[in-house]
């Protein structure tokens, strides 16, 4: 499983560091300390956290994407046979991919991974290109 540090959960969510370290220090957000005393924090966790905060309001860094990249971490994965359904929390924004299932494994996605999504957009707003890749 996944560890991150503050810095690196802070990037996932569009917070400031400062922000996770409340959260933190509030027990809204399990964190353990690692060998040099930093803490960390589970990728199940931290995915669970950033699921939870995507119905909050004013959470989160901007209200665009860069180039329409979202850098998030993996929440929720459900397969069957054929397809796969991938959430991810890219800061206030979910985002949900359905691809093969073959392609989600081949990708080692899994809840608690980072990954980045990449949209393309037509001028029709309903046809959309996407792209999930794991980091």
């Amino acid at each position: 499983m996944p560890v991150f540090r503050i810095g690196d959960a802070a990037d996932l969510l569009g917070v400031s560091g400062d922000t996770v370290r409340r959260w933190v220090d509030a027990g809204k957000l399990n964190a353990t300390r690692d060998e040099h005393g930093r803490r960390i924090i589970a990728g199940a966790d931290l995915a669970s956290f950033a699921r939870s905060l995507a119905d909050e309001p004013g959470v989160g860094s901007g209200t665009s994407s860069a180039r329409n990249r979202f850098r998030g971490i993996v929440t929720a994965v459900t397969r069957d046979t054929v397809m796969a359904q991938v959430e991810l929390q890219a800061g206030p924004f979910r985002v949900v991919s359905l691809m093969s299932r073959e392609a989600a494994d081949q990708l080692g996605i899994e809840v608690g991974v980072v990954a980045v999504a990449v949209v393309k957009s037509t001028s029709t707003p309903s046809a959309m290109a996407f792209a999930l890749r794991q980091y």
